[in-house]
Formats: structure tokens, C-alpha cells, sequence
């Protein structure tokens, strides 16, 4: 884990973890799961992914309550490019649920709003490229 760090979002899935992080590992640049335990069931106990550089860490729900993600929280992203932004909303979009659709918004080139198939929230943002004078 980056020791730099000091807060690190934390995600508990409903069964869903490992899924999940192989899902945004396979997504974005720069990004890996970087440890894994499992219960004897195969749920994980407890792990550590990284994602454009940035740590997080996950669960599976061992009480089998449904505790749902809600777009009240979300992970914004910050794209580097249009090609990036394009190709990470038709990855998150599908079989989840488009919020705000992927357009010029009056804060940046193109913004998005989605809630992925797991559940989770992500606000996709390309800034303007500031023009010279």
C-alpha cells in the first residue's frame, strides 16, 4: 500500500469482490490487485487493489445482508484523454446503469456519471484543455 496514503476507500461487496477488482484492474492504466485472502468459501476475506495508481480495499459480506453502494459516494476519475474517458464509460456502462450520459458539460470536455454492474458509482471527467492566448 502506498504509505503516503493516510485514507483508503473500502468496499464491501455482496459476493462480488474478486469480480469486481479483476473487472477494474482490467479498466484502467496503472492498476492491479495487489493481495487477496479468501475465506475457505472462496469470498474474500480482505484484499488490496490498485487503481490508476491509487489504493483501495475490499470485502466480501460474510453476514449475507444486502448492503448496497449508492451514488450518494462515487469514485471520480480524472481522464487523460478522450480516447480513455470513451473507452472506460462503454466498459462501466454495460449491464449497469447510465446516470448522466457521457456529454460537453459547462465544467469539462466530456463528463459522465455511472453505476457500474457491482453496484458502484463513477464520475468520469475529461477538463477542458485550456486554449493559449
Amino acid at each position: 500500500m502506498n504509505s503516503d496514503q493516510k485514507i483508503t476507500t473500502f468496499f464491501m461487496f455482496n459476493g462480488m469482490a474478486e469480480k469486481a477488482m479483476t473487472f477494474y484492474s482490467s479498466i484502467f492504466e496503472d492498476s492491479k490487485i495487489m493481495n487477496m485472502v479468501h475465506h475457505e468459501d472462496g469470498t474474500v476475506l480482505h484484499a488490496t487493489f490498485m487503481l490508476k495508481g491509487q489504493t483501495y480495499m475490499a470485502i466480501d459480506n460474510v453476514n449475507r445482508d444486502d448492503h448496497p453502494f449508492s451514488p450518494a459516494m462515487s469514485l471520480f476519475v480524472a481522464c487523460d484523454s478522450e480516447e480513455e474517458i470513451d473507452r472506460v464509460y462503454d466498459k462501466l456502462s454495460v449491464d449497469g446503469t447510465v446516470l448522466m450520459s457521457l456529454e460537453e458539460s459547462p465544467f469539462s470536455e466530456k463528463f459522465a456519471w455511472v453505476e457500474d454492474r457491482f453496484g458502484v458509482s463513477w464520475q468520469l471527467n475529461l477538463s477542458r484543455v485550456e486554449e493559449d492566448i
